[in-house]
């Protein structure tokens, strides 16, 4: 489970219920004898002796209702606790047995589920008869059906994880696997469900009193004292107002607790504030990167922070020139996404950015009050996943034309019309049936254009695409690059192309950046890439690792098998692909010196492990100012 970041609901809701409990152990011996008493006085107005009057037997009303404080709490905590146990326990059981037993056991709760709790309470209520333990075991078996369900529906989707499959082959007995691997993964949002819970049950438990199949006299709790005020309602309403005011207190802190429990367990918003006052201050470098007067984009010195100041990005420096295609290359976690994802002001919460200049032409990126339309029409994204980016649950016309309706005020016809001819643009046959489809029913490869045809739509200055070949096939790919390029040649849209394939970047870009460890290493033209002049050792290493076709008229020395297609006959080497050994340090563990040093061929000992190398004559690279060759 999370740890708990603690907000002020949280605890303001917390203390109020704890005191409520203290005055539950405590009022049964300062004020059971005043609760208990008969007095000469029934149905007296509230006064000084008797702030909330008297009942019907001249008992004090306010005496009583702080003494059934104790068996209400009781009352509902042992209902909650009945629900919740027996509810959690079918609910992880099923997603841990056999599939005849989950079956069947996903259909009694079906089945459960399908009458309200209190109706199925008030059965269980008349079969049991009356009094406190009969209450808690109708209003706990009532409202156990609620619990079974949220948590099968939330251990399902733990139980069809890759961790818990694992566990399944390698023998883990069922007993475990419930208290090793869905039960922690689950313990938040319990938690969560509980606090609210014990509010309806609360309510329930009163209710029940309230009837008259609750609690039995001599015996009494709120809902009880609720009834017997109700009697009196129109010529004494203050004896009703006490167990009001303490079911109405009691039911909402609890709800406060499940709000502020939501909040705290929440890795994104959870203690958002108070991580803010204790963020460390990111120290940016002066400006080091003069980027060229006309540069449409200018990054210079980025830091993308974590709220604990561990850097993700570091001291990352490039610009885009009008029209042309940046790529941006390097392994999983060199810091690409979020370096793209910061011109864009897209960062995941809790991510800071700074940089002693971010900025798109004359629109500064780093401002906390930028123009949300100029944000909108001018950077268009186009992401990875085209079945994650879209919404299910509308149309993709209504979806390509938001940004036209909302900051262009293009409506109706005009609107549908324009995104008819950006799907024109991107190649979607018959796209007047498109744009009345939902994103189901397209393929990937319509859905990724369909994407591309939202980006070009507002006639952005700059399309940010964050891998968008990764989740197609490869002749998809190709397409989808094709058309990338095409729009980029026909319209002079600046791209910023994110890739982890050094292959791709070669062929769609005009210049290139290579991040590692959240850092640039090296920046050259795609042409250089294409020709393997590439200075530093990680630029060689990913070239070394990516396949390539040998002619078939060249002499490789190695064993080859012939490849047909389109017309020519080539060569697929069989030798190795070069590997690069080990893998990217962690941020929090980056070394002071040069990060690819445990990995790097011609490491200078001595150097490269203490001194960061700087950024010089485009490659940041020790053993490269030293004219340094592997051996």
């Amino acid at each position: 489970m999370r740890r708990v970041r603690w907000n002020a609901p949280l605890v303001v809701a917390l203390t109020g219920l704890g005191l409520i409990a203290l005055l539950g152990i405590v009022a049964p011996f300062l004020w059971e004898e005043r609760a208990t008493t008969l007095g000469g006085s029934a149905r007296a107005h509230p006064s000084g002796a008797h702030w909330l009057g008297t009942d019907a037997l001249g008992r004090d009303v306010l005496a009583r209702t702080l003494v059934a404080t104790r068996l209400t709490l009781e009352m509902t905590l042992a209902a909650t606790a009945l629900a919740a146990v027996a509810g959690s326990l079918l609910g992880t059981v099923v997603w841990v047995s056999g599939r005849r037993v989950r079956e069947f056991g996903l259909r009694l709760i079906d089945v459960m589920i399908s009458y309200p709790a209190l109706i199925l309470a008030l059965v269980i209520a008349t079969v049991l008869g009356t009094g406190p333990t009969a209450s808690v075991l109708a209003i706990g078996l009532g409202g156990a059906p609620a619990f079974a369900r949220l948590t099968a529906n939330m251990a399902a989707s733990v139980a069809q994880r890759d961790f818990v499959t694992q566990a399944r082959l390698m023998g883990v007995p069922p007993s475990r696997l419930l208290a090793r691997h869905l039960l922690p993964n689950i313990s938040g949002p319990l938690l969560v469900l509980l606090s609210v819970a014990f509010a309806n049950v609360l309510v329930a438990l009163s209710g029940l009193s309230f009837l008259g199949v609750g609690v039995q006299s001599p015996d009494y709790d709120w809902g009880a004292l609720l009834n017997s005020g109700l009697e009196a309602l129109y010529t004494n309403p203050a004896e009703a107002i006490g167990p009001a005011v303490a079911i109405t207190v009691t039911g909402v802190l609890a709800g406060f607790v499940g709000d502020g429990l939501a909040t705290a367990l929440d890795p994104r918003t959870g203690g958002a504030k108070a991580r803010a006052r204790r963020r460390p201050a990111v120290e940016v470098s002066a400006r080091s990167h003069r980027a060229p007067a006309d540069a449409l984009v200018t990054v210079d010195n980025l830091v993308v922070a974590l709220p604990d100041g561990t850097r993700l990005v570091d001291d990352v420096s490039l610009h885009v020139m009008p029209g042309e295609i940046l790529g941006l290359v390097g392994e999983s976690g060199s810091g690409k996404s979020l370096t793209a994802m910061s011109v864009a002001r897209l960062l995941p919460e809790g991510l800071s950015a700074h940089a002693a200049e971010l900025a798109l032409d004359d629109l500064d990126l780093t401002g906390s009050a930028i123009d949300p339309r100029r944000l909108a029409t001018e950077i268009g994204i186009v992401f990875q996943d085209p079945s994650a980016s879209f919404n299910p649950a509308l149309k993709v016309g209504g979806q390509l034309t938001e940004t036209l309706r909302v900051h262009q005020g293009v409506r109706g016809g005009e609107a549908r019309g324009r995104a008819v001819e950006a799907l024109e643009q991107v190649r979607i046959e018959n796209p007047a049936r498109v744009v009345k489809q939902y994103p189901h029913e397209l393929s990937g490869g319509m859905r990724q254009r369909a994407m591309i045809a939202a980006a070009i739509l507002p006639g952005p200055r700059l399309i940010v695409a964050d891998e968008p070949t990764t989740a197609l096939d490869v002749t998809v790919q190709a397409e989808v690059l094709d058309l990338l390029k095409d729009i980029n040649s026909t319209r002079g849209t600046s791209m910023l192309f994110i890739s982890h394939d050094i292959g791709v970047i070669g062929t769609v870009c005009h210049r290139v950046v290579v991040m590692y460890a959240g850092r640039v290493v090296e920046e050259l033209s795609a042409a250089d890439l294409r020709a393997g002049r590439a200075r530093h050792p990680y630029t060689k290493a990913l070239l070394a690792a990516s396949p390539r076709l040998q002619d078939a008229d060249t002499d490789t020395g190695t064993d080859t098998a012939t490849a047909t297609g389109a017309g020519t006959d080539a060569v697929v080497e069989r030798a190795p692909l070069a590997t690069i050994p080990g893998r990217p340090p962690a941020p929090a563990d980056r070394p002071a010196g040069c990060a690819f040093a445990d990995r790097c061929p011609v490491v200078l000992d001595g150097l490269c492990g203490t001194e960061r190398p700087p950024m010089a004559d485009s490659v940041a690279c020790h053993a490269v100012r030293q004219e340094v060759q592997p051996a």
